[in-house]
């Protein structure tokens, strides 16, 4: 018994190795060579092609796990675009009422509209609220599933837009908080299988959006996988 007193430490050793080494440097190597990753334009357009907000997140999953998982955070689906859904947004505004499924504005990504977008309320209106837009990625991720490129930013005031003069968002400029926000009540639901930061990702690191709003970044993008912990 006495000569098996070091299996202990030895693995808590491996243990620390596979952990803190092994792995990180695995799921550094597995987004670099993603293939889904490769060539996605760091920033949306609006429909005028204008430069939009920047892309920030993504997510390994169908699209039924997507919106389970952002259902079981708290955030809601946002309402298409429409002149009733924009008059109700402005009226919700100004009145100070409650709107948790209020229109978001359409970027571009791909050459098309974004094909879902999740908000959390974060006050009693409508003017203020966490968003993330979300398109399908031309190619899938290594193992199949599909991969959701997203653009999170916080709103923090209801304006005209400056392209369009269209009543929109404005959003605070460090968007960084906002991508960490998102993957963190990703997190909180138990039901992510790896977060994996995707350092350098943005070339651009700064710049304004359609509305005019400024932001800023550290340059990477963080890649969500949903699954049980170890199934990816």
């Amino acid at each position: 018994m006495r000569h098996i007193w070091w299996i202990f430490p030895a693995l808590l050793a491996a243990w620390a190795l596979t952990a803190y080494l092994v792995m990180p440097l695995w799921w550094e190597r597995y987004a670099k060579t993603h293939p889904g990753l490769d060539g996605i334009p760091g920033i949306t357009e609006t429909t005028a092609g204008i430069p939009g907000d920047p892309v920030n997140v993504a997510i390994v999953g169908t699209e039924e796990q997507v919106r389970a998982i952002f259902a079981a955070a708290g955030w809601r689906v946002a309402a298409p675009l429409s002149l009733s859904n924009d008059a109700r947004l402005a009226a919700d505004a100004v009145l100070d009422r409650p709107d948790p499924n209020a229109p978001v504005s359409t970027l571009l990504l791909f050459g098309r509209k974004q094909d879902t977008a999740f908000e959390q309320a974060a006050a009693a209106s409508p003017r203020e609220r966490h968003h993330v837009r979300f398109w399908r990625a031309l190619e899938n991720d290594a193992s199949g599933a599909p991969l959701w490129i997203g653009a999170a930013s916080y709103d923090r005031s209801v304006g005209l837009s400056r392209d369009t003069a269209q009543i929109t968002h404005h959003i605070a400029p460090d968007v960084d908080t906002e991508r960490d926000h998102v993957i963190a009540a990703l997190k909180a639901t138990g039901q992510l299988s790896a977060v994996i930061p995707v350092v350098g990702f943005h070339a651009q690191r700064s710049g304004l959006n359609g509305g005019g709003d400024p932001w800023r970044t550290d340059g990477t993008l963080i890649l969500a996988v949903i699954g049980q912990p170890g199934a990816h």
